[in-house]
């Protein structure tokens, strides 16, 4: 599985020692002539790079035309098709849209799948897989229906084991199709990763989750976490690392990276 795990600016060299591939936001574009800066030139190195919509950081996907425009300029390996949280009809809409005003982008294509049931996420699923023409299906981290699926007192443990038995499910309804790749959105906690060893249509993964808690003093140990910072990466995107931040960054990427491969 490969892991990218979004980082400060300072620590944007550092990341291309642990990252397998470079995972960008593209609201940041924008604003940040130094965030875009750095991603033209891991594309112009032969990095593979992922473009998101951002739409975990703003509530709602980026604007499609300039989407779009980003995705041509850059270039990048993959981006992700602009989709709408929770909701599997708009989502399937958006991707129709795309599909209709932006064809022979540069890059590969990947699908979210949305919904506020499981049969709406399986709906989406099929649709993905069927009619979208995606090269890679995304599912999200923190789908609400997780805290249905597993109920539990503690919500991060519910989104851990709801999005593994929501996969688990699919696959033994013949679902899922294995032969695609597939993108793991996110990460409530660390461990839930070990739960995917078998599962090699698992292609990749982001998440800052080492990050922001290496950050803030929290180092992972054998057994994970059982709750989770609420800050996101993008709001520590200025901030300087000490050496004792660093030490526990470079200690949770490696549990992280430990969780995946055993």
């Amino acid at each position: 599985m490969l892991i990218s795990h979004e980082v400060p600016k300072c620590l944007f060299k550092d990341s291309l020692e642990f990252n397998d591939y470079d995972y960008a936001l593209v609201h940041l574009f924008d604003k940040d002539p130094e965030y875009l800066a750095f991603y033209k030139e891991s594309v112009k190195q032969g990095r593979h790079v992922l473009l998101d919509n951002s739409i975990f950081e703003l509530g709602e996907a980026y604007d499609n035309e300039q989407f779009a425009k980003w995705v041509q300029e850059l270039k990048p390996t993959e981006y992700i098709v602009p989709d709408a949280l929770e909701d599997a009809q708009r989502t399937m809409k958006q991707m129709e849209e795309w599909n209709r005003n932006y064809k022979d982008m540069p890059g590969k294509k990947i699908g979210v799948i949305q919904g506020k049931t499981p049969d709406e996420l399986a709906d989406c699923y099929v649709y993905m897989d069927q009619h979208a023409d995606v090269d890679k299906i995304a599912i999200s981290f923190d789908y609400s229906l997780y805290e249905e699926i597993v109920p539990h007192e503690n919500k991060y443990m519910s989104w851990m084991l709801g999005r593994a038995t929501m996969l688990a499910n699919l696959l033994k309804a013949g679902v899922i199709n294995t032969s695609k790749p597939h993108h793991l959105l996110g990460c409530g906690l660390p461990q839930e990763f070990a739960l995917y060893r078998d599962y090699k249509w698992i292609e990749s993964v982001d998440t800052s989750n080492p990050i922001v808690h290496g950050i803030k003093g929290i180092k992972y140990e054998h057994g994970g976490l059982q709750t989770k910072e609420s800050i996101k990466l993008v709001d520590l995107l200025d901030t300087d690392i000490t050496n004792e931040q660093l030490y526990n960054i470079n200690h949770n990427v490696s549990y992280f990276r430990n969780y995946i491969n055993g």
